[in-house]
């Protein structure tokens, strides 16, 4: 039974324009983009083991994010875990990386009183774990009435969104405190969740989880995976998760490595795969560059120069086939990508000056695990600088010392959230 409990300063606000945009073509909008799980969006949730944990992970860095805690909560304790996505490529990381771990993989509800209240009337979760920035004032409004203790994992806030919260903290202070605790990244995180009004002993830095998961990835990854992609002896590039705006920079930088290196390949993975077609399209102007999809090769028949990968759930172990990378959403204004993934295979995570997602890139810098550039020919030297066996071994060296300071964020949260549960548990008693 849901308590009589006040809700965050703003909720009818924020309600009436939820029901506003609803009653305005945007629930028929959500049916037409949905409509192959829009049931599910509504609430409507099957086969849920009642008093599981609930984990919220938007997408697939996210669902990496979760999966190092949801394995720790079902290794270290007897809840059934249910994870929620809300694209579609995060339901099939959580698919990938969870199938069998999880009770069930969902789709969130979307924030309406009516939706969450179904879905919560089904589930019925002993705690909600939301991860890094998914704040969603119904849901947590609602479980805070029910008593149901909810948490924030792995939490961070981009400048860009610290921004927009400052100009409504009176609202967002309503919302976060409706959390019990906040585990954070770093102490920049920190700073910022103070700033909109978190008490200090709401918040706990525990490291970013995504590392655990990654260590526990990269013990399966194999270089063979992908070494195929390879022209010979030559070198492979990699470009990850780029955005619209570096695809240009990026083969600009190759056409010049390719100059000291001309069995080079280059593989870009653009951050959203729709934009695959459109990224092959950059190579069309130059007519000493043959570019092609992943999808429409075929192992030992590859003749392009750069392949562009129209899928997900390729990155990760791509790395581990390549010699040198760069990471996208950094060389525009778009907070840069994670820098974790390469350097776990002792590439220094090569980016743009735009990396504010990910504070702890400085020090990555500093210790020789990642390296800046601000050019197509600053790109292209850094990669054709990592190639030489005195500069991999020592990226490699530096890479594992870095790593030797991170870890253990996963285990730190769920061991904050066990005791709070716990405690709740004495308290009932």
């Amino acid at each position: 039974m849901v308590k009589d409990c006040a809700y965050p300063a703003g909720m009818f606000l924020y309600r009436s324009c939820v029901k506003a945009f609803m009653l305005l073509g945007g629930l028929h909008y959500l049916k037409r983009k949905y409509r192959g799980d829009f049931s599910e969006r509504t609430g409507i949730i099957q086969d849920v083991p009642e008093g599981s944990i609930w984990v919220h992970a938007v997408s697939v860095g996210e669902v990496q994010s979760a999966s190092s805690l949801i394995r720790r909560i079902r290794s270290r304790s007897a809840y059934p875990c249910v994870i929620s996505t809300v694209t579609p490529t995060g339901r099939e990381m959580a698919q990938k990386l969870l199938e069998g771990v999880t009770a069930r993989i969902i789709y969130s509800p979307f924030d309406t009183r009516k939706f969450v209240t179904r879905a919560l009337d089904t589930i019925k979760p002993a705690a909600y774990i939301t991860m890094e920035t998914e704040l969603w004032p119904e849901i947590l409004a609602q479980l805070k009435a029910r008593n149901i203790p909810a948490f924030l994992a792995n939490g961070r806030i981009s400048d860009k969104s610290f921004s927009r919260l400052k100009r409504t903290k009176y609202f967002w202070h309503g919302v976060l405190n409706c959390l019990e605790k906040l585990m954070v990244r770093f102490e920049s995180d920190k700073t910022k969740f103070l700033a909109l009004g978190v008490p200090e002993e709401k918040i706990i830095i525990t490291g970013d989880s995504k590392v655990d998961t990654l260590l526990d990835r990269r013990r399966t990854a194999s270089p063979e995976t992908w070494g195929w992609l390879r022209k010979g002896n030559g070198p492979l590039f990699a470009a990850g998760s780029t955005h619209a705006g570096e695809d240009d920079i990026v083969i600009a930088a190759f056409r010049i490595a390719r100059k000291k290196h001309p069995d080079a390949r280059l593989v870009i993975v653009p951050r959203h795969p729709e934009r695959a077609l459109m990224t092959v399209a950059s190579v069309l102007p130059y007519p000493d560059l043959h570019a092609e999809l992943l999808s429409r090769l075929e192992r030992g028949k590859v003749d392009a120069d750069v392949i562009v990968v129209d899928r997900i759930g390729v990155l990760f172990e791509l790395y581990a086939a390549s010699d040198a990378v760069f990471i996208g959403g950094s060389l525009v204004e778009k907070g840069g990508q994670n820098p974790f993934e390469p350097a776990l295979f002792g590439l220094p995570a090569i980016h743009g000056p735009c990396m504010t997602d990910f504070p702890d890139t400085g020090r990555m810098d500093s210790m020789g695990a990642a390296v800046c550039v601000n050019s197509d020919s600053e790109l292209a030297q850094a990669w054709c600088g990592m190639l030489s066996q005195s500069a991999k071994t020592k990226a490699l060296r530096d890479c594992q010392e870095y790593f030797a300071t991170l870890g253990g964020a996963a285990a730190k949260t769920w061991e904050v959230i066990e005791s709070s549960l716990l405690d709740r548990k004495k308290c009932e008693g």
